[in-house]
């Protein structure tokens, strides 16, 4: 599957509708870059076609009213019958970019293309690689627009020219920039279940909602916001073949609560690690509640539960 090839659809959307979507496109080193929220407005929209291009184009992003009890704001459900590609192969943020004082992690297809992440090597996510592709489309989260420089070396780590490569952008805390991020639910469950050595492959399906977080004031903020959202307010629904052993034994590590460090508002667990992701706990990254449905045996399996309190804290949402 080319998975870069499959994104070109909603690259095309952000393109031919940048001024209603309130995107702005440049030319940086020769590359395309697409501001979704840097200096550009952005909004809604402009987020859900950020999402469903770093998905490589294999998922549908909507926003919707979720469950009101746990937060009567918008909620984003994705739905997607290519999973593994969908998130493993592309949405994942498995690629930390850091050159000439510019940082951003990048997810999106072109991981595919550059494939150096050991995630690579991975039986389920190996057959996924894009050595040669006729274009790629990668996603920044970062605060500015790259520099010449480093979009030339994101080119030439793909495997094209400048010209051949898409840039899109947004800040974490931007309207679209915190979409795409809350839009992670069923990334995360699998992110989770591959860390567990959950058989990948099995996975045919998943739909997955999160209540989409209000844009923080600041980066730091919005990334305990988006976090949040996700270990708190986050539900994927995984559907799967011939499991039921394999879900019995590694579902109840799924949820985020299997985590020492659930239970506190993102932004506490970063401040006591001095800010470094590395050092949080792995097993916190995954949604509040994971359900398994077997489509073999007919057998559902629901672990964790959501924590409508602590959205309400991180969310700063005035309780009575």
């Amino acid at each position: 599957m080319n998975v870069n090839a499959h994104a070109e659809p909603a690259v095309d959307y952000l393109r031919e509708h940048a001024t209603r979507l309130r995107v702005e496109r440049h030319e940086i080193g020769g590359v395309e870059v697409i501001d979704c929220g840097v200096a550009a407005h952005g909004g809604i929209e402009a987020g859900t076609r950020l999402a469903e291009a770093c998905m490589a184009g294999l998922a549908s992003v909507r926003v919707a009213p979720g469950d009101a009890s746990v937060w009567p704001g918008p909620w984003v459900t994705v739905e997607t019958d290519c999973p593994v590609a969908a998130c493993m192969a592309s949405q994942y943020a498995g690629w930390e970019v850091s050159a000439d004082g510019f940082f951003a992690m990048a997810s999106g297809p072109f991981r595919a293309a550059a494939a150096h992440e050991t995630l690579f090597e991975e039986p389920a996510i190996f057959s996924l690689r894009d050595p040669t592709p006729d274009a790629c489309v990668g996603v920044l989260e970062a605060s500015e627009l790259p520099p010449p420089a480093v979009c030339r070396s994101l080119a030439e780590k793909c495997g094209v020219g400048p010209a051949a490569l898409t840039l899109i952008v947004a800040p974490t805390n931007s309207q679209a920039g915190t979409l795409q991020v809350v839009a992670r639910s069923v990334e995360t469950a699998m992110h989770k279940l591959h860390e567990l050595g959950f058989d990948l492959s099995t996975i045919e399906s998943a739909w997955g909602t999160a209540p989409l977080a209000p844009v923080a004031g600041d980066a730091l903020a919005a990334i305990g916001r988006t976090n949040d959202a996700i270990l708190y307010g986050g539900h994927a629904v995984l559907y799967v073949r011939g499991a039921d052993d394999a879900v019995a034994d590694l579902g109840p590590k799924t949820p985020s609560s299997s985590s020492a460090d659930h239970g506190r508002p993102f932004r506490d667990v970063f401040a006591a690690y001095d800010h470094d992701f590395y050092r949080i706990d792995k097993l916190l990254f995954s949604p509040a509640m994971v359900t398994f449905v077997s489509l073999d045996s007919g057998q559902v399996h629901r672990f964790g539960k959501l924590e409508p309190e602590l959205i309400a804290e991180s969310f700063g949402v005035a309780t009575p």
